[in-house]
């Protein structure tokens, strides 16, 4: 139903649009009840699904990815859907617009989306508020840098995202990789990434001390656009500072072998969605194995179908993520991909 009715509905509006009136939509639904029937209809309840990674219970492998639910305003509502756990954010600690619109664009004949958003959120104080409300899902929450904040003054931004969340998400995503806000990708060179990261395993420390609890787990988001030699850089960055994984990969910046309207291929922003595929399957498989399987990975970027899904966990992904083959696909992705995950157990 929603590929041959609710997809084509969606996509007489703009795209950004569209996701507004989806929220919308999702949240009125659930009030009338309806979350009963998505759960029946969309979640695959089996003990052979669950994860054990980087020390968290995961009731299936497939999740959504960061972007979607920007200001923890509908996981609850999104965990109906069969999803094992829901990425919040990117969150930054002051609001901000974001990039002017129009900055989300549809690539149909490719099955992609173009974003320019630039970390449009409320700020992550107001997403606590609702984190304080019980949670039905594991929440991973993906934080980064306010736009004006300078590179050399990123890591305060970081740290202030971080002690704001850490009693309500239970893991955490440092998010370097965004190619839509100015000089983001500057911090996944070697040292100023090493220093982050050290900082931020410091005030992990301090806070699982302060609270009584464990350590939250901390995944660097990479780009896909890295060279072979940035990688290994990544893999020595993981072992040196010990964080705890890797979400591979983000947006790219690539542009080859598109079939869309050049207008549209030549739209600013990261892309992701099927063209995306390869490349994020490429970079799983060699951190995976240059790493010798040193450290978790959860696997995003072009996931449209359940072998999709299969493809990423062979590579060497614990977990994956959905988000643009979650706008094309719809729901029943996710029950396919575990489905097809059961199938093969």
């Amino acid at each position: 139903m929603y590929k041959f009715l609710v997809r084509p509905l969606l996509f007489l509006l703009d795209a950004e649009s569209a996701h507004h009136f989806s929220f919308f939509t999702i949240r009125m639904l659930s009030k009338l009840g309806f979350s009963g029937v998505f759960r029946r209809i969309y979640c695959v309840d089996d003990p052979r699904l669950q994860r054990q990674v980087f020390g968290l219970q995961f009731k299936n492998p497939v999740g959504l990815a960061a972007g979607f639910d920007k200001d923890a305003r509908l996981y609850n509502e999104l965990s109906d859907f069969g999803f094992g756990f829901v990425e919040i954010g990117t969150l930054t600690p002051k609001p901000q617009p974001g990039n002017p619109k129009k900055r989300l664009f549809r690539l149909k004949e490719d099955k992609a989306i173009i974003n320019r958003m630039g970390f449009n959120n409320a700020g992550v104080f107001d997403s606590v508020e609702r984190l304080k409300k019980k949670h039905r899902v594991l929440i991973g929450g993906n934080i980064g840098k306010n736009k004006v904040t300078p590179n050399k003054k990123a890591t305060k931004d970081y740290l202030i995202c971080f002690d704001a969340l850490f009693e309500h998400v239970d893991y955490f995503v440092v998010n370097v990789s965004s190619p839509n806000t100015p000089g983001l990708r500057e911090l996944q060179e070697k040292e100023p990434l090493m220093q982050l990261l050290n900082q931020m395993k410091r005030e992990n420390e301090k806070y699982a001390a302060k609270f009584g609890t464990l350590e939250k787990p901390i995944l660097l988001k990479i780009a896909p656009d890295l060279s072979d030699e940035q990688l290994m850089d990544i893999i020595y960055i993981i072992k040196a500072t010990k964080i705890d994984g890797v979400i591979a990969t983000n947006t790219t910046i690539d542009r080859k072998g598109l079939k869309s309207h050049l207008t549209l291929v030549e739209e600013k922003g990261g892309l992701s969605g099927r063209p995306l595929a390869k490349r994020s399957t490429e970079v799983i498989r060699f951190l995976a194995e240059k790493s010798n399987n040193a450290f978790p990975i959860i696997g995003v970027g072009g996931i449209h179908s359940a072998e999709d899904a299969l493809e990423k966990l062979d590579a060497g992904a614990d977990l994956v993520q959905l988000y643009t083959g979650f706008v094309y696909e719809g729901p029943s992705l996710v029950k396919k991909i575990n489905k097809a995950i059961l199938d093969r157990s």
